[in-house]
């Protein structure tokens, strides 16, 4: 039997013909309280007694997580967080996690991720902050030499606390040790960006890297802030930015004055196509502006956003976004090129896994 060349297929066709987990993957958006196994919940909320778990059933587990996300707005979908943060509340559990992660990732064919959690969130036990970090960077280490998956980690301050501050000059402290950039995250309507300058000239001022959830649950303003008033490098989902452009009767894209600076400046958009529908970002994934933003040269790639609450892999997210927006296989290269080059990892390990790992892993499936 002949062999399929699979560089002649896009969409549908390159689904029913492609081992979608095979492809190498790079993952930049990924919360790491949003990831965790079903079971693992369960065993450690008996270790740590917790008794807010709605089942002790794995599969049930994860299904409540999944329907609870599906409520179509933001303030709902992160209520399941409560129970995975009220499991992640010593060393032990910490470390687990982290090191799941990256085992998951391993199956998942991704061969970089940058996961991000509040450190914040994980101190109700009588851990320090610094504790919190120190054992995540654990799990990640031990993960990174049992799998062989690259990663960073990135440290979140949480837009509607006045502590960013402090969680920029933790980020900033532990620097060397893994971690990689800033973010901030939680609802955004009525917690604007720019009421946390202060932290993020302080990640400026260590020339330091910053990613920030904006234009997700809120409108253009939220990415302008991002950008104009807090140096984002990179944009967490964005998919707002389609306000700021229109179709024209031709079909051409005319571009407003933020989304042509996005395009111009090659502002990375890390785009989650499940969780942008269960937040209610998108109505519906056909009309996810992914598409429109891919096929007009934006640089965007794939993420997860929350694998527990969205029921997702990035498997599952590259074969949606091929289905829907009718890729091909030098579309799902570029989509991981855009990826590690906007990834906060050093350049020469980026310039290591383009050419080791990613070029490599297209070439060989082109043969």
């Amino acid at each position: 039997m002949n062999k399929v060349d699979l560089t002649m297929l896009k969409g549908k066709e390159l689904v029913k013909a492609l081992d979608f987990k095979k492809l190498p993957k790079v993952l930049l958006h990924e919360h790491l309280d949003g990831g965790l196994r079903p079971a693992t919940v369960i065993e450690l909320a008996k270790e740590s007694c917790y008794r807010g778990l709605p089942t002790q059933d794995a599969a049930e587990l994860g299904t409540w997580f999944h329907r609870g996300a599906q409520k179509g707005n933001l303030p709902e979908y992160l209520e399941g967080f409560e129970h995975t943060c009220g499991v992640m509340q010593t060393k032990d559990a910490l470390e687990r996690v982290a090191f799941e992660f990256l085992e998951d990732m391993h199956e998942d064919g991704v061969v970089y991720a940058e996961v991000r959690f509040a450190p914040l969130l994980h101190i109700n036990a009588g851990l320090t902050q610094d504790e919190v970090v120190n054992a995540v960077l654990s799990g990640l280490r031990r993960g990174e030499k049992a799998f062989g998956v690259e990663w960073g980690l990135i440290i979140c301050a949480m837009r509607h606390l006045n502590s960013s501050v402090e969680a920029a000059e933790l980020a900033i402290r532990w620097r060397d040790a893994g971690v990689v950039g800033f973010d901030l995250a939680g609802g955004e309507s009525g917690f604007p960006p720019k009421k946390h300058v202060d932290a993020f000239q302080a990640i400026e001022r260590a020339n330091f890297y910053i990613t920030i959830h904006a234009g997700e649950a809120f409108g253009v303003g939220s990415i302008w802030q991002a950008l104009q008033y807090c140096g984002a490098h990179r944009l967490g989902h964005a998919t707002r930015l389609r306000d700021d452009m229109e179709i024209q009767s031709d079909g051409s894209l005319r571009l407003g004055s933020l989304a042509q600076y996005v395009l111009d400046r090659r502002v990375p958009l890390e785009m989650c196509l499940y969780s942008n529908l269960h937040t209610g970002a998108c109505k519906q994934l056909e009309e996810h502006p992914f598409g429109l933003f891919f096929r007009n040269g934006f640089r965007v790639c794939l993420n997860t956003d929350d694998r527990l609450m969205s029921d997702t892999t990035m498997t599952k997210e590259t074969i949606l976004a091929t289905e829907l927006f009718d890729l091909s296989l030098a579309d799902l290269e570029k989509l991981n090129l855009n990826a590690i080059k906007s990834a906060f990892a050093p350049f020469e390990k980026r310039l290591a896994l383009i050419f080791g790992k990613i070029k490599p892993g297209y070439a060989e499936l082109r043969r």
